[in-house]
């Protein structure tokens, strides 16, 4: 597939897991309608971001793969003819659980999963005591539109992630992300840390010579401990082209975006950019270790 249209369902908060996965479903048959053939999921989609605290009763959130989930949007897909990429709490065993995002074929089978390899723990982001770490790797699933890179969230801070699912073939990086400020932060810190955002995942982009497309949550969520703030993700969900140009971005409101991705680019940018083609691989041993001492 050279020409790739692409839709980012970029939402907020509803009451209810029911009500979530309706105004989810919605805006997949939106996408549809607008002629997408790849429809994306913001991290955690069925419900909120309840890594802010550490509690065992949000366990009881998490759902096996296939699951209810899996049905429900492998049905979707199936009805629409799309590809669609969810963002689910896994339970895998009693006591085991990850963070994974499901590739939905269009066909309504599952293509394949990732587990998130990097699990962060910040304030408000208290997700090692939920997830453990995946054991996939950096794998792209191979998909009727093309084989799909992807990854979740903090994984995107990270250039090795990025480049391994490169070197194994992706067409297209995708993350699915969580992300917002602290309230109490200054406005200037706020902004260094959205520029600092979408600086990253485009540089990956540039250096890979592919599309980056990444999904955010938007709207305040409140700490249900009441011990935090409470986060505002912050939107800005983007696609950017092999160059790292920004071809669409959203807002910080809830927003389904439709891009047209042009694969063929990714060839003809890997010519006059040769990267891969460049790369020390026999002088990269240190990069298997934590720190140069």
């Amino acid at each position: 597939m050279q020409k790739l249209k692409v839709a980012l369902v970029q939402q907020a908060l509803r009451p209810d897991r029911e009500k979530m996965v309706a105004a989810t479903s919605a805006q997949i048959r939106e996408a549809a309608a607008q002629g997408a053939k790849l429809v994306l999921l913001q991290e955690l989609h069925t419900g909120s971001y309840f890594c802010q605290t550490e509690d065992t009763a949000c366990f009881d959130l998490a759902e096996s793969i296939p699951g209810p989930s899996t049905d429900h949007f492998g049905a979707l897909a199936r009805e629409l003819g799309v590809v669609i990429v969810t963002s689910l709490f896994e339970k895998r065993a009693p006591g085991l659980y990850h963070n994974t995002a499901v590739v939905i074929e269009k066909d309504g089978s599952i293509a394949g999963k990732y587990r998130k390899m990097h699990i962060p723990d910040d304030p408000a982001f208290y997700e090692k005591f939920y997830f453990t770490p995946g054991d996939l790797g950096f794998e792209p699933v191979q998909t009727s539109v093309g084989k799909l890179g992807v990854l979740v969230c903090w994984d995107q801070w990270y250039p090795e992630a990025a480049r391994l699912m490169a070197l194994a073939g992706a067409d297209l990086l995708i993350y699915p992300t969580a992300i917002g400020w602290d309230p109490r932060d200054e406005e200037a810190e706020q902004q260094r840390q959205l520029d600092a955002w979408v600086t990253i995942q485009r540089s990956h982009a540039v250096a890979n010579g592919i599309p980056v497309v990444s999904v955010n949550r938007v709207g305040f969520e409140e700490d249900p401990s009441g011990a935090g703030a409470g986060i505002k993700f912050w939107g800005s969900s983007f696609a950017a082209g092999p160059q790292g140009e920004l071809l669409a971005r959203g807002g910080e409101e809830e927003e389904l975006l439709v891009v047209d991705l042009d694969l063929r680019r990714s060839e003809n940018v890997r010519r006059i950019w040769p990267f891969l083609r460049d790369r020390r691989i026999d002088a990269y041993q240190d990069l298997v270790k934590r720190y140069r001492d």
